[in-house]
């Protein structure tokens, strides 16, 4: 099957949505997945028309994980996996992930990644690594900074099978919603990050990702400089005059 099959894009008000279309392997992370999906990740982060991606897929399962079939031939595309989950972790753009269905392995690295994750309650999750005897080695860059330690180590060496509100409550996702409401859930937090400046997004994923100075007085310091640079900005002067003027700034799509 070639990559281009494997990715379907979709842009619209502002929105790239990349869903993985790979039903004949439950959209494993193939080498040739991988690199299409990386190479939508980077168009949409260099597109300034796109301000949100949602990564989605067709099927009952959202990622099974690792290509086994690539595996057995002695093809482990490590790399390729790190470079897309960096890629979604550093996206200047927020990244969604809808988890309608299953997700196991390495498919929890890419939740993990997403800046926001919302899932169906019906979804189950798995870290089934250790269950063929390797390591969830890679996905714990992305997953350890979102999961409870406790569940970390409970689920990481257990391999245990849990739902979605389970992976709400640990810090996997953001949200477990109905199945019947998944889609308006990822419809309304997708609303509300396009009504964020497009600069002052991708500046915030900074902060949310910056490694804490050795002082807090270090760290106020370069937080206010921080903070004068953007309200100096021409989006943070549009972004204060449009609140003065109880309007929507320039940077708000049109309904």
């Amino acid at each position: 099957m070639a990559a281009t099959e494997l990715i379907r894009v979709d842009r619209a008000r502002g929105v790239a949505t990349l869903t993985l279309d790979s039903p004949h392997n439950r959209n494993a992370l193939s080498t040739p997945l991988m690199t299409r999906l990386l190479a939508e990740l980077d168009s949409a982060a260099a597109d300034e028309a796109v301000r949100v991606v949602v990564i989605t897929h067709t099927g009952p399962v959202f990622c099974s994980g690792a290509d086994l079939s690539e595996t057995a031939a002695g093809v482990a595309p490590t790399g390729l996996l790190s470079d897309v989950l960096a890629a979604i972790w550093e996206s200047p753009k927020p990244v969604v992930a809808r988890v309608g269905g299953a997700a196991r392995a390495g498919g929890l690295g890419l939740v993990a990644a997403a800046d926001i994750a919302i899932c169906a309650d019906e979804a189950t999750f798995a870290f089934s690594e250790v269950r063929i005897g390797v390591v969830p080695a890679i996905i714990s860059g992305t997953v350890l900074r979102r999961l409870a330690p406790r569940a970390a180590a409970e689920l990481f060496l257990t391999g245990d099978v849990f739902d979605g509100r389970r992976a709400a409550e640990i810090g996997l996702v953001t949200a477990a919603a109905p199945a019947e409401a998944l889609d308006a859930t990822v419809a309304s937090y997708c609303g509300a990050l396009l009504r964020g400046g497009p600069l002052a997004l991708a500046g915030t994923k900074k902060v949310l990702h910056r490694p804490p100075a050795a002082t807090v007085r270090e760290d106020l310091a370069d937080l206010a400089a921080l903070s004068a640079e953007y309200f100096g900005s021409d989006e943070g002067r549009e972004g204060v005059l449009a609140f003065r003027e109880k309007r929507a700034p320039r940077w708000v799509p049109d309904e």
